[in-house]
């Protein structure tokens, strides 16, 4: 049986869902699978657990604060955990392939060992961490940017194949990587259709208001739940608009930045942050919003990366305001509204006007839901992934 190792650093598993998703489709399939990724705070908390057939190793690891040196703290430790605990596995068996998970492009440090003794290595490519650092710390740390580079270049060398989010992803790999085209598989987050599923509305989140409008994802600096709050700021205060509640579901190390802002605009009676959900509540909110926002601002990073709330989004049949991003109209096309990019004041009209129009939002809704039953499914990823598997498997064999 092949033995594939699952490297994660930025969440916790399942809670990060592509990971999970990857890991059950591999499992199912008759792959071995161990995952290596942090504790969450208030899940994801055994050391050592097997779920769904797939063993998930955990490590104490605190998030980042204070600027890039926080990186370094958090990034060394959690190449320390992450290589004791490969060496643990390496111990109770080969390791045929190891699937490094980025943020950070440094994993492969981890593992060398495994790479050294014949374990193939396996990039799955879920943000370009050059462009990531210049959105939140911007032209001011450069030698960042440059050090990025670096990392990454060894990364793609290293990488028997690549998994890319998306075909600008899949590009990046095959013009900066230098990967051959045949070596780099385009497998999409996705929701899973038979338990991403509508839910009956709850008309109490709209907290006595007629309209629901709902956000959910990381809070990162590069993320714009600021822009969604000045532009919520325009709509309330210069529209005049009262009645519609939005919620925030995610947390993030701007998080409270963001509840802060929310105050200093007047907001606090018609925004709320309940923080990270769990399924059944996400899956509810959702079914009971009118919008959803998707507020990324353009920038380096943003432009071609697909976020994962907008196909959720999608999933659930709901109408989507965001910014004029690439990416953003590959995957929501005419599921969307899209402001000027970066424009708050539009995106307050975008939304109002949206708001209003509710055979606009079930048309566009269908839409959304049509497009990801057809394309955007986990399915169709599922599928690409476990094609992907089969040629590195059987290249290896030859090998």
């Amino acid at each position: 049986m092949t033995r594939i190792l699952v490297l994660v650093e930025n969440l916790s598993v399942p809670f990060d869902r592509r990971v999970w998703q990857e890991s059950r489709a591999l499992t199912e399939a008759g792959y071995e699978v161990v995952v290596i990724c942090p504790m969450g705070s208030a899940r994801d908390t055994e050391p050592d657990v097997v779920l769904d057939g797939v063993r998930i190793l955990r490590y104490p690891l605190r998030a980042a604060t204070g600027g890039p040196l926080g990186y370094v703290h958090e990034y060394g430790v959690a190449l320390w955990h992450t290589a004791r605990l490969a060496l643990r596995v390496r111990r109770e068996g080969p390791v045929d392939v190891v699937q490094a998970c980025n943020p950070p492009d440094l994993l492969f440090l981890a593992v060398l060992p495994l790479l050294v003794r014949g374990s193939r290595f396996v990039f799955d490519h879920h943000d370009l961490v050059p462009e990531l650092f210049l959105s939140r710390f911007g032209e001011g740390k450069r030698w960042l940017h440059t050090v990025a580079r670096v990392l990454e270049r060894i990364t793609f060398r290293l990488a028997s194949g690549v998994i890319s989010t998306n075909e600008s992803y899949r590009q990046v790999a095959i013009h900066r990587g230098r990967k051959r085209p045949d070596d780099v598989q385009v497998v999409r987050s996705a929701p899973d259709l038979t338990r991403f599923v509508r839910r009956e509305p709850d008309p109490a989140l709209r907290r006595g208001r007629r309209r629901l409008a709902a956000y959910v994802g990381v809070m990162g600096p590069q993320d714009g739940v600021d822009y969604a709050l000045r532009a919520l700021a325009h709509l309330h205060h210069e529209l005049g608009r009262n009645d519609l509640h939005t919620i925030f579901m995610g947390t993030g190390d701007a998080r409270p930045d963001m509840e802060r802002l929310a105050h200093e605009l007047g907001l606090d009676d018609v925004v709320e942050f309940p923080g990270r959900v769990s399924d059944d509540f996400l899956q509810t909110c959702l079914s009971t919003a009118d919008v959803c926002l998707s507020p990324d601002p353009k920038n380096p990073l943003n432009d071609v990366s697909t976020m994962n709330k907008v196909v959720e989004y999608m999933a659930m049949g709901r109408p989507i305001v965001s910014f004029d991003l690439v990416e953003a109209r590959v995957s929501a096309g005419a599921a969307a509204v899209y402001a000027p990019a970066n424009d708050v004041e539009a995106f307050a009209k975008e939304l109002d006007t949206l708001l209003d129009d509710e055979e606009e939002q079930r048309r566009m809704g269908e839409v959304g839901r049509a497009r990801v039953s057809a394309e955007l499914s986990w399915e169709t990823s599922r599928r690409n992934l476990l094609a992907f598997y089969d040629r590195l498997t059987a290249a290896s064999a030859r090998r």
